[in-house]
């Protein structure tokens, strides 16, 4: 079974970055699509990013202009990078890898920007 392990959260200020890292437990080059979602508590968890095998990359309006998402197939992780933060960023931010049409998650990690 696939495990994907997110780290890299924390607390950061207005403006500042923050870089995800989600590593995967099995090998990611045959993987299609891997990418990211985030959760505000009590609230519904929406999409951030996706990058494909072939490095399509597609990002929610709200992130789109100051994030990069990035996988490196050779150390099987994606990566999230997240520029110019604001207080509405703070969420759980989970990583998701479509293996096979099977979705499989993360356990999150939570980013906290503060005023």
């Amino acid at each position: 079974q696939v495990q994907l392990v997110e780290s890299g959260g924390g607390l950061v200020q207005t403006g500042g970055s923050l870089r995800l890292s989600c590593a995967v437990s099995r090998s990611t080059f045959s993987i299609d699509t891997m990418g990211w979602y985030r959760q505000v508590s009590g609230k519904q968890r929406d999409f951030v990013a996706y990058i494909t095998r072939g490095g399509i990359t597609s990002y929610a309006d709200f992130v789109k202009g100051r994030s990069t998402i990035s996988r490196d197939d050779g150390r099987s992780t994606v990566y999230l990078q997240v520029n110019n933060l604001k207080p509405e960023d703070t969420a759980v931010y989970y990583c998701y890898a479509n293996v096979g049409g099977r979705i499989t998650w993360g356990q999150g990690t939570q980013a906290t920007v503060s005023a």
